[in-house]
């Protein structure tokens, strides 16, 4: 069964015998509210450039929720021009400011492991605090950066190399893996790989830490082959624990919790990996498993099912995955090859794909460009929609497409959308604050201090607020239909040509068709 019919099963959506209003009849509600807009028509088909419909799309599978002026620049570029500038704007560093406990040396391995139970108890919850500090942070930088295409990576990446703060506890070291993450967000796969596969966050998680001669743990080795690098059934049960055996000695050091090789825990023997023999050692396992075409394959398809379709024609994504190998491993130019790919501008692909909870919240926000305060009631909501940041529900991520949308989930976005879009635009627009989190000494246990976090977090969200009447007069005055702003295809149960703004613009943001992209 296609998102398409996900959506409007999980809606129970009719497909209707009428047709949406089109783009006259939506600017109209504007111009009939007195406040003196143009209408608005299609919009006008370009000498030159990929049109409306095709930057919408472009901007819609590779961002957060296109604003009109957005698309508007994109339309008038070719569709190699847009890839390009996408590509080319693509940044390394997060804009916003951290929160000042992540880069704090915070609480230690050793120190947590001394700690009473009382003492304990109280840094779990500081580290707990820093990591809703965190997950807002993460959240404005999703909200305001000028490359959404750098954090729709970074956040591919996090599910694709998961970890959990539920596990690995200590936040600075989970901001660290996601500053790496950024860092190599469209860089080299290969180096990547490396880089991960060293990081503390991630050998907490995967208990490499603890993995001794003689007693070494195998979870890091079974992982890196079956989701990291080759997929499920391109390895045996002996190589896995050859190459457990390698990744021997890597762990952290106790104090700082930076990554630490230990030469007398490391098993220097000799091992064999997908047939090849010697006294490896991690990095040498690594270089193996990138050395085979499965790990091009293996990457290339989870990257065409977050982008292109649900799923590829094998020769397709042998090409894709061919030139990923050739370019050694750069991972823009496997995002190149898939977005210039005839399907990726295909029909018959658009509104194929399920948003997921950060592309629908976060997507709705900038799209409708909100006037919001603090950002972590955001990453709430996203958690309540199936996507807690710096905490995916196991070792193989999210799960993605269809599995993002059930009865509840589907009913708390229709919940977002109807508080987004139910009060007046009016004031400044706030400034974007760091999360007001309880105070140490209010919340003695990380059970409370998330339970004082969301209370606050559901008032906070009723601050926010949405233009309608401002929307749809930028969409007018780019000539622009405000479905195809926002909808990858017709609408499903389209509004009233009679709708004022608000209730009309509540009519497109709750149809099924904006769940999918």
């Amino acid at each position: 069964m296609d998102a398409r019919s996900t959506a409007n099963r999980a809606a129970g959506a009719v497909e209707p015998s009428r047709r949406a209003p089109g783009a006259s009849g939506m600017c109209g509600i504007v111009a009939r509210c007195a406040l003196g807009f143009a209408l608005c028509s299609a919009a006008p088909a370009l000498a030159s450039g990929m049109g409306w419909d095709d930057a919408r799309h472009l901007l819609g599978r590779t961002g957060f929720g296109p604003s009109v002026a957005e698309i508007r620049d994109f339309a008038v570029l070719t569709r190699e021009q847009g890839v390009e500038r996408l590509l080319s704007g693509a940044r390394t560093e997060a804009a916003a400011a951290p929160p000042a406990c992540a880069l704090q040396a915070g609480t230690s391995p050793r120190a947590l492991r001394a700690a009473s139970v009382e003492a304990r108890n109280a840094l779990l919850a500081a580290e707990v605090r820093c990591g809703l500090a965190l997950r807002a942070w993460w959240t404005r930088e999703m909200l305001e950066t000028l490359s959404p295409l750098t954090e729709r990576m970074t956040l591919f990446w996090h599910g694709h190399f998961a970890t959990s703060q539920r596990k690995v506890r200590f936040t600075a070291m989970l901001y660290r893996q996601n500053l790496l993450l950024r860092r190599h967000a469209l860089g080299r796969f290969d180096e990547l790989l490396h880089a991960v596969s060293r990081d503390p966050a991630m050998l907490l998680y995967l208990d490499t830490a603890t993995s001794r001669a003689g007693r070494p743990n195998e979870n890091f080795a079974r992982e890196l082959m079956e989701l990291f690098t080759l997929g499920e059934g391109r390895y045996g049960e002996q190589d896995v624990r050859e190459a457990a055996r390698a990744f021997t000695g890597w762990s952290i050091d106790p104090e700082s919790g930076a990554f630490l090789q230990r030469p007398f825990a490391h098993d220097g023997g000799t091992k064999t990996v997908l047939g090849r023999t010697g006294r490896f050692e991690g990095a040498e396992v690594l270089d193996i498993l990138l050395a085979e075409p499965a790990t091009a394959l293996h990457v290339a398809g989870k990257l065409w099912r977050e982008f292109v379709a649900p799923q590829a024609h094998a020769a397709e994504l042998e090409r894709v995955a061919a030139r990923f190998r050739a370019s050694g491993y750069r991972i823009d130019e496997a995002l190149r090859a898939l977005l210039s790919s005839a399907a990726f501008w295909a029909p018959q692909n658009r509104g194929t794909l399920v948003k997921s909870p950060a592309e629908f919240v976060v997507g709705t926000l900038r799209a409708l460009e909100a006037r919001i305060g603090d950002p972590l009631p955001y990453a709430f909501v996203m958690a309540g929609l199936g996507q807690n940041l710096f905490a995916p529900p196991n070792v193989k991520g999210w799960p993605g497409g269809e599995a993002w949308i059930d009865s509840a989930t589907l009913l708390a976005r229709k919940q977002f959308v109807e508080r987004l879009l139910r009060g007046e635009a009016t004031g400044a627009t706030p400034a974007m604050t760091a999360a007001a989190l309880p105070a140490a000494g209010r919340a003695q246990t990380p059970q409370q201090v998330i339970r004082e976090a969301r209370r606050g977090a559901l008032r906070e969200l009723a601050s926010s607020r949405v233009d309608a009447e401002g929307w749809f007069a930028r969409v007018c005055a780019a000539q622009a239909s405000p479905q195809r702003t926002l909808l990858a295809f017709e609408a499903v149960t389209p509004a009233s040509a009679a709708a004022a703004p608000r209730e009309a613009l509540r009519a497109l943001a709750l149809d099924p068709a904006y769940q999918l992209k």
